[in-house]
C-alpha cells in the first residue's frame, strides 16, 4: 500500500484541501514552494504510463481541481505549476500518479 492511499484510507494525517468521491488533495509535507498540493486519484494508477483512455476525464479534473486550489490559495494570477512525474527518473517517489501544483514564487527552468 502506497503512502497516498494510506492518506486515503485516513491511516495516515494530511491538511486535506480538497475530496470528492474520485480526487483528494493534499499539502506536500516536503514542499517544495510556499504552495506545494498534490491531487491524487483514488483509482491507484501507478504512474501516467499506465493510464488508460477511460482516464482522461479523471486527468481534466485533476488538472481543473489544481486550477480551483490556486485560485483559493492566492497563486493563480501571478502563476503557478502543475507537474506530473513518471518513474523514477522523471522524479516520481510514490508509485501512485499525482499531480503537483506549485505556487507562491518564481518558478525557475529547468527545475533543479
Amino acid at each position: 500500500m502506497t503512502i497516498f492511499e494510506r492518506i486515503i484510507a485516513r491511516e495516515i494525517p494530511a491538511t486535506i484541501l480538497y475530496e470528492d468521491a474520485e480526487l483528494i488533495a493534499f499539502r506536500d509535507n516536503q514542499a517544495q514552494a510556499p504552495v506545494h498540493v498534490l491531487v491524487v486519484p483514488k483509482k491507484a494508477i501507478p504512474s501516467s504510463n499506465e493510464l488508460a483512455s477511460e482516464d482522461a476525464v479523471l486527468i481534466g479534473k485533476m488538472v481543473l481541481v489544481a486550477k480551483n486550489i490556486a485560485k483559493t490559495e492566492g497563486i493563480a494570477e501571478s502563476g503557478y505549476r502543475i507537474v506530473i512525474n513518471c518513474n523514477k527518473d522523471g522524479g516520481q517517489s510514490v508509485d501512485h500518479l499525482h499531480l503537483h501544483l506549485l505556487g507562491g514564487r518564481k518558478m525557475g527552468w529547468p527545475p533543479g
